[in-house]
């Protein structure tokens, strides 16, 4: 048995990891979290496993574990725009790069491997499209976003430098679009904001015209690729594009979910944010060489499972 650290743990994408690795790998799991994005009722069927253990601790500031750390997913981060955004950009930049110091520093005390969750905004407004990992990125280091876009480069290029200075053992990924059961309601994010508003019978927002696209990966599916990535041998660091190649307009992605909630609703049109990427969709030729994955689950079926989910959750029946 593991003891594994996992920060961020109690977010989206992490509190469905904890489930992962307690539940099908058998491992003790450290989860560490501020609770800033995350919520304990996302892992609050682990809270009496003996094998779970909560801290809340934000990673701006050093953690001192007293046990021995076998590995550690760092996925503590703000990632929606209205999250990481405004008052608190500077906090974000913070996690992304002090976060990444601290648990970069407790790898190396304990010879641990890291995994990095990094993300498809390092691409910026990509200017080659699909994106493959050998593209640097368009990017505005000076614009709204840039606060996670730029926090999340510059996290890639500490865990290479550790990598190359001190022999860390690391894994970066890079996780496109992810939706799925234990999103927020209220993070921003666009298929949360779809449900939610359909759900509720509320006109479906679009920001600009509709016609930029993205990639959407059912949580599940992005599990999987993380676990195979830390599992995968010492040599291969990555960075690895984990995504569905699937693209979608924001239109499309829209109307998929008024036809599933309700066909009487609008759609109505905002002005598009500034550096809002116009397109989006991995290349994941690597992922799929090195790690013999690729998604399962198609955005319907994804999308049917994420529904159930919010419409309980908008009922107060989970």
């Amino acid at each position: 048995m593991k003891t594994i650290l996992v920060t961020g743990g109690t977010g989206f994408i992490g509190s469905n990891l904890c489930k992962r690795l307690i539940k099908d790998e058998n491992n003790r799991i450290i989860c560490v979290d501020n609770n800033y994005t995350g919520s304990l009722f996302n892992v609050k069927e682990l809270l009496n496993d003996s094998r779970f253990k909560f801290i809340e601790h934000d990673i701006i500031e050093p953690l001192d574990i007293d046990e021995k750390i076998d590995e550690i997913y760092n996925l503590a981060c703000p990632a929606s725009p209205p999250a990481y955004q405004g008052e608190k950009a500077i906090f974000t930049t913070k996690t992304c790069v002090l976060g990444a110091l601290n648990m970069l520093e407790l790898a190396k005390k304990n010879n641990a491997k890291i995994l990095q969750s990094s993300t498809s905004e390092v691409y910026g407004e990509p200017l080659i499209h699909p994106q493959v990992e050998t593209y640097r990125g368009n990017v505005n280091p000076i614009g709204i976003r840039s606060c996670y876009d730029e926090g999340k480069r510059c996290a890639e290029s500490l865990f290479f430098d550790y990598h190359r200075l001190y022999g860390v053992k690391i894994k970066v990924i890079r996780i496109f679009n992810t939706y799925g059961p234990m999103m927020d309601p209220n993070d921003g994010r666009v298929v949360s904001n779809f449900i939610c508003q359909a759900l509720r019978g509320e006109d479906l927002t679009i920001y600009g015209d509709g016609s930029q696209t993205r990639s959407f990966c059912y949580v599940d599916d992005l599990v999987d690729v993380i676990v195979k990535m830390m599992a995968s041998e010492d040599d291969f660091t990555g960075p690895v594009n984990t995504g569905n190649s699937g693209e979608f307009t924001i239109k499309e992605l829209a109307e998929l979910i008024r036809e599933k909630v309700n066909k009487d609703l609008r759609i109505v049109y905002f002005p598009l944010p500034s550096d809002d990427p116009t397109q989006r969709r991995p290349d994941i030729s690597l992922a799929k060489a090195k790690l013999n994955w690729e998604p399962k689950i198609k955005l319907s079926e994804g999308l049917d499972k994420t529904i159930e989910y919010f419409d309980k959750k908008l009922k107060g029946e989970i």
